[in-house]
């Protein structure tokens, strides 16, 4: 093969700019890219990576928001733990076998949900029983067919740990359909969802289809953890989906805007972290969990000096 023209070798793979650009920086310092002074926030906006980076932000933000109140609410935090690391069965399937990854994971994720359903509710199966069963099955079969595959499973450690960066076009797409039928969704059926999430036999006897709604919002939730895993990664996607619910539940007790604070707090955490990280090299996704995590604490002090006022808005 011949050589690259020097053109093409001193262009940025990921744009059209020179291998100085913030993207190379953050990037491809293992590739010999130059290594210049960070950006201001305005110069990151012109790249399109950064770009796509803040608009699967706010779509997730958007997503987990809705999906994690009622998770938080219904104390299935545990249960989106099993789904999120069963999912490393799905992206080993589609690893082993060469299909997308993501789609893979969707399918086994579903799979896992809806497993742990019909486990816990049909047959007589502990729920924590359940959940540890697809958890282990789901790791056991990813590491396995990971180990399986031929040379090196391309971008695992995005999928393990996160990389917001390299959310693509098709990723925001998603993302962007994701929110839009949970949005509909919601509110169609609101008030049959919050009488599930707080009390699943009253809402029985309002003659509300528990069945139907337990069973869509597991789907929901499992396609959310999915769609969602390049921001955080697998190791810690649980985060998103409960932290921003805490922090928004310490200032409120409504439904409705503890939906509404989570999804800020989500989504701010995302722009701040992803930011921070950027300027002190460090990954972005853990970063994100460690905003969410101070913002909490933060949250928590604010309460302590001010109790009145969050006695006041969950008026």
């Amino acid at each position: 093969m011949g050589t690259q023209p020097a053109a093409t070798r001193n262009r940025c793979p990921r744009s059209d700019k020179r291998r100085n650009c913030a993207c190379c920086q953050r990037f491809t310092r293992s590739k010999n890219a130059c290594l210049t002074p960070p950006m201001d926030i305005i110069e990151l906006l012109d790249y399109a990576f950064f770009r796509n980076a803040l608009l699967g932000s706010f779509f997730a933000s958007i997503a987990c928001g809705i999906i994690g109140t009622y998770v938080v609410t219904r104390r299935l935090v545990f249960i989106s733990g099993g789904i999120t690391h069963a999912s490393f069965g799905g992206l080993g399937i589609g690893f082993y076998f060469g299909l997308n990854p993501i789609f893979s994971a969707m399918i086994f994720s579903v799979f896992s949900a809806f497993g742990i359903q019909w486990l816990s509710r049909k047959q007589g199966v502990r729920e924590d029983s359940a959940i540890a069963v697809f958890w282990s099955l789901g790791m056991a079969v990813g590491i396995m067919l990971t180990f399986l595959t031929p040379g090196y499973a391309p971008n695992l450690s995005e999928y393990l740990f996160g990389n917001i960066l390299t959310i693509t076009r098709t990723d925001i797409v998603s993302l962007a359909i994701l929110t839009s039928v949970l949005f509909l969704f919601f509110a169609v059926n609101y008030h049959a969802i919050v009488s599930v999430s707080f009390d699943t036999q009253f809402a029985q006897t309002r003659r509300v289809n528990t069945r139907f709604i337990e069973y869509a919002m597991m789907l929901f939730v499992a396609v959310t953890i999915v769609l969602s895993i390049r921001l955080v990664g697998i190791v810690l996607l649980m985060s998103l989906i409960t932290v921003p619910q805490m922090t928004a539940n310490l200032f409120t007790v409504n439904y409705s805007r503890i939906i509404y604070l989570s999804v800020g707090v989500s989504f701010v955490a995302c722009v701040v972290g992803l930011l921070l990280s950027y300027y002190l090299n460090v990954p972005s996704g853990a970063f994100i969990i460690f905003v969410l995590i101070v913002m909490f604490f933060a949250g928590k002090i604010v309460k302590i000096w001010n109790p009145v006022s969050s006695k006041q808005s969950s008026a």
